[in-house]
């Protein structure tokens, strides 16, 4: 089986993720949609010859050749063509942060768990080489109990980077820098019972930094903050009762990790594992294409929980703060 990819939107990140798919076996780009035909147009003629090029969402559902849709919108535009699709029966994967509400996030899968399709939330770095080593070192015990977890991404944001500072299209520092180290966290940790919220906002009303402080019931903590204004480093460290784990910069790429450990002698035990790729979202694009061979609706990687978690937390810190943001159709209206 070789999946038929629909693509909607032609940004940066779609091109991303086309490059990707080129790389990732079981897959091929056949159709991509943009309200802009000659956008669209031209994105199908730079990936190769045979992709049909629309400018309506529906008309590239109704394509046989589209077997499962990227939604590759800005936040607040994921979804509406996420629900076409789904009601279309095409499998789906959209683009991080799925929604920018946790009622459009919720609405999303619980019609996917109705229709029995297969939807995914495109958080790249869960299928990571990195992350899945980080996993099993961790699910091994090498570092014993994970009490915390510390992670930021931030860096200078100028105005001429307008997804960042237009509340239209979902700007702030959290919708676009926040999945990576809050979703760690929930890798991590689960489901959070505690949300603890600080920040400020830009002149355009959407968040210029936050910083997040989250409990889970294990009693595990994490620091998590972003930022457009600042550079930081953009990694992680995980606390735990045996040793302590440093994620290498930058967090999103995922590329390695050293293990620290301390010996009954006291001297202290140092791993370094490097796990450095290129074009690492072709490891999602992978895993979609098993779980669709296999027959599965759900991912046995990155569960709903994790993206109903994930909007969890954005909803209740945007709400805190006072965040503008755009005004989302639910398709329920």
């Amino acid at each position: 089986m070789s999946v038929g990819w629909g693509f909607v939107g032609t940004g940066g990140i779609a091109r991303t993720v086309a490059r990707a798919l080129e790389l990732a076996p079981g897959g091929r780009l056949v159709a991509v949609t943009s309200r802009d035909l000659e956008r669209a147009e031209g994105f199908a003629a730079d990936q190769g010859t045979g992709i049909s090029a629309y400018d309506d969402v529906d008309a590239m559902l109704a394509d046989p050749a589209v077997d499962a849709v990227y939604v590759a919108t800005t936040h607040p535009q994921h979804h509406a063509p996420a629900r076409a699709a789904l009601l279309a029966g095409k499998a789906v994967l959209v683009e991080k942060p799925m929604t920018v509400s946790l009622a459009a996030t919720r609405d999303l899968l619980d019609l996917a768990r109705e229709r029995s399709v297969f939807l995914l939330e495109a958080y790249w770095t869960r299928f990571l080489p990195g992350t899945i080593a980080l996993l099993e070192t961790i699910e091994r015990g090498d570092v014993g109990e994970v009490l915390g977890v510390h992670a930021d991404f931030g860096f200078p944001a100028p105005d001429s980077l307008t997804r960042f500072h237009d509340p239209a299209i979902g700007g702030g520092s959290l919708f676009d820098l926040g999945p990576y180290p809050v979703g760690l966290a929930l890798t991590l940790l689960g489901t959070p019972d505690q949300v603890q919220v600080a920040g400020s906002l830009g002149p355009t009303g959407v968040d210029r930094q936050v910083a997040l402080a989250l409990g889970f019931p294990s009693g595990a903590i994490a620091a998590l903050s972003t930022t457009m204004a600042a550079r930081t480093p953009s990694k992680a460290w995980i606390e735990a009762s045996e040793g302590w784990i440093e994620v290498h910069p930058v967090l999103p790429a995922a590329p390695g990790f050293t293990v620290h450990r301390s010996g009954l002698d006291g001297t202290e035990h140092v791993e370094v594992h490097d796990h450095t790729v290129a074009d690492g979202h072709r490891f999602m694009l992978e895993h979609v294409h098993e779980c669709l061979a296999a027959g599965l609706t759900v991912s046995p990687l990155l569960s709903p929980q994790f993206s109903l978690d994930l909007a969890g937390v954005f909803e209740e810190a945007v709400t805190r703060l006072g965040v503008a943001r755009a005004a989302e159709l639910t398709g329920t209206d």
